[in-house]
């Protein structure tokens, strides 16, 4: 294994709603103590809910696991109507509400549809936490498509009315050619009419392609579990590379470098930074170069969930 020159890409890493969604839960934790109940993983990567899991968070897949008057975040992926209902029966102290704004969007879409008599098509993975709870707005409207093949073959009884929504991580190219699918089936198709998928997967899948033609191997940082690192991988290889998903730098396996003398790395939307500073002074001890590979600033925040920002 003979690298010579490690490239990091931007835009990489912590989007927009991740770092609202993980302050969410540093302020709650600063203003009310351990323990802190979170529903589902306050953003998908093993390391993030290692360290707060250390500190007194609690993450659960149930409202059934949290205690009555104990304090409760949802997660950055959104949850549906009945899971806020049965929070709410419980009686806890605090609930702080740390969906995504652009989860949320979709949302809002499945509601106006659904109330306008639509028939809604939600392209995603059927068991991811945002398909979830999105499809928890209208689950007797909503069928759920996965690929080309899903979209093919859906049966929807009222196809002169149709509406089509996104999962906001989805491969930006797979997510079109889904759609186009769905539009040569039903002609009347209607979509939302701001894109579905975040401004941080398209811009990271962009640098992705672009990097891509700069090196021999392509390291994605994220865990297993996150939809839009699995992405960056699928955008790598559909351009002609080699990836590789890895938690983080003790994950790589040099057999997957032998022949490559140039490697690009990247990172998903809830990767912290020193997980690739790790990465890259892993590769700085074998000699390599590393140099950057920037093709966009990304200057969106986020506001704070109320909850957080009222007096105590």
């Amino acid at each position: 294994m003979t690298i010579e020159k490690v490239i990091l890409v931007k835009p990489r890493g912590f989007c927009a709603g991740v770092e609202m969604a993980i302050e969410s839960v540093e302020r709650a934790l600063a203003r009310h103590g351990a323990p802190l109940y979170v529903f589902h993983e306050i953003v998908h990567n093993q390391h993030v809910v290692a360290d707060f899991s250390k500190r007194g968070v609690r993450f659960v897949q149930s409202i059934d696991e949290v205690p009555s008057g104990a304090r409760l975040v949802f997660s950055a992926h959104g949850v549906a109507p009945d899971v806020w209902e049965r929070a709410k029966q419980k009686h806890l102290e605090v609930i702080i509400d740390a969906t995504c704004p652009l989860v949320e969007k979709v949302h809002r879409e499945v509601r106006k549809f659904a109330a306008q008599g639509y028939s809604i098509i939600l392209v995603g993975h059927e068991k991811h936490d945002e398909i979830v709870g999105t499809s928890g707005e209208a689950p007797d409207r909503i069928s759920i498509v996965a690929n080309v093949d899903d979209a093919a073959k859906v049966v929807i009884a009222q196809a002169e009315k149709v509406a089509a929504l996104t999962q906001t991580t989805l491969s930006v190219d797979d997510t079109g050619e889904i759609i186009e699918v769905l539009k040569n089936r039903f002609p009347k198709l209607v979509t939302a009419a701001k894109e579905d998928i975040c401004y941080a997967t398209q811009n990271r899948q962009d640098a992705v392609k672009q990097l891509s033609r700069e090196v021999d191997v392509v390291l994605v940082i994220g865990s297993r579990n996150s939809e839009n690192s699995n992405q960056l991988c699928s955008v790598a290889r559909s351009q002609g590379r080699q990836a590789y998903l890895i938690d983080d730098h003790k994950a790589i396996d040099p057999a997957w470098l032998v022949n490559a003398r140039r490697v690009g790395i990247t990172s998903g939307a809830s990767v912290p930074e020193h997980l690739v500073l790790a990465t890259a002074d892993y590769f700085k001890g074998l000699g390599a170069e590393v140099s950057h590979l920037g093709l966009i600033e990304e200057n969106i925040h986020f506001a704070l969930p109320q909850e957080l920002t009222n007096p105590s």
